[in-house]
């Protein structure tokens, strides 16, 4: 099994979870959610929010199946206007790649946490373990406490096409 920083920290705090190890290569939520056989919904996906104004970026932590809603997120709080990161910007910020940026792993590290409500729809979710090709199961309620995270509806579904 991979160890690494968020694994050594959730058996540190001694936080029930399971790791699922998956291809290296960057995958979205989606296939993420296949590959484990959970439905989309279950599978949530860090997005990396910028303030125009100073302040601690927002790490916004939604369903697979859906987008960030940047009103309602804003709305939330209490921010006029908000701009989600590119790439580049998320990776620069967070220190990890893109397909593995977990909100474990930006503990104390100047993010504000949301986590959309749909998850508390959920016993457990999934969720980043950190690094490619890792996916950590872990109860909503551990990972609320763990990361101080902000529960609000954030998302809005993603069309299907």
């Amino acid at each position: 099994m991979t160890t690494n920083n968020v694994t050594r920290f959730l058996d540190l705090k001694r936080i029930n979870y399971k790791a699922f190890e998956l291809p290296a290569e960057k995958l979205g939520a989606l296939e993420t959610a296949r590959l484990i056989g959970v439905e989309p919904g279950q599978v949530f996906k860090s997005i990396v929010v910028l303030r125009p104004k100073p302040g601690k970026h927002i790490l916004a932590i939604v369903p697979g199946n859906s987008e960030v809603n940047l009103k309602l997120l804003a709305s939330a709080t209490g921010d006029k206007k908000l701009q989600l990161s590119t790439q580049a910007e998320a990776e620069k910020l967070t220190g990890l790649q893109t397909g593995g940026i977990s909100p474990l792993a930006l503990i104390n590290r100047g993010f504000q946490i949301w986590l959309d409500s749909s998850a508390c729809s959920f016993t457990e979710i999934h969720i980043s373990g950190g690094q490619r090709g890792l996916n950590i199961r872990l109860s909503v309620d551990d990972l609320v406490l763990l990361t101080s995270a902000c529960v609000a509806s954030v998302s809005s579904p993603v069309p299907v096409e």
